[in-house]
């Protein structure tokens, strides 16, 4: 079994081994969770630093639009948790990122769901976190070269 070595010995190090780190993909080289934490702090943030607007801002506005719309319907924001129902309602409304410490600063959200209207914009909200959670995956895996 023989092994490439350099000059200095090092094994794998041979000129195949500089072929290979060449061939890498550019895509890999930086900070590649960038994407993901600005994708899910900022809704449609990871994509815009990929130089996808279209798709970051389709994103966008779907995930603004259903926590507004959410919001506008009275839906709750989950705080405290009390059942296994809750504890994922309250991972979904984490999905939001920023959007969920804005509206837990600014109160919105806050009181309990009286309606049924409610109790479906709470869901909205839920559903935004967890497309925001999808899309910042999406924006990490376009950065690792996963997807195209």
């Amino acid at each position: 079994m023989a092994t490439e070595e350099n000059k200095n010995g090092a094994p794998g190090s041979g000129p195949q081994s500089g072929a290979k780190a060449a061939s890498q993909p550019a895509a890999q080289q930086g900070f590649v969770y960038l994407p993901l934490i600005a994708g899910w702090l900022v809704p449609g943030a990871g994509h815009f630093l990929l130089g996808k607007w279209v798709r970051g801002s389709l994103l966008a506005a779907s995930v603004l639009g259903m926590f507004v719309t959410g919001l506008a319907m009275h839906g709750q924001l989950y705080t405290s948790v009390h059942n296994i129902l809750d504890i994922l309602c309250l991972a979904g409304d984490l999905g939001n990122g920023l959007l969920y410490a804005a509206g837990r600063v600014a109160g919105w959200g806050a009181e309990q769901a009286q309606t049924t209207v409610a109790d479906w914009g709470a869901r909205f909200i839920v559903v935004a976190g967890l497309l925001n959670v999808i899309a910042a995956v999406d924006a990490h895996n376009l950065r690792t070269g996963r997807k195209s």
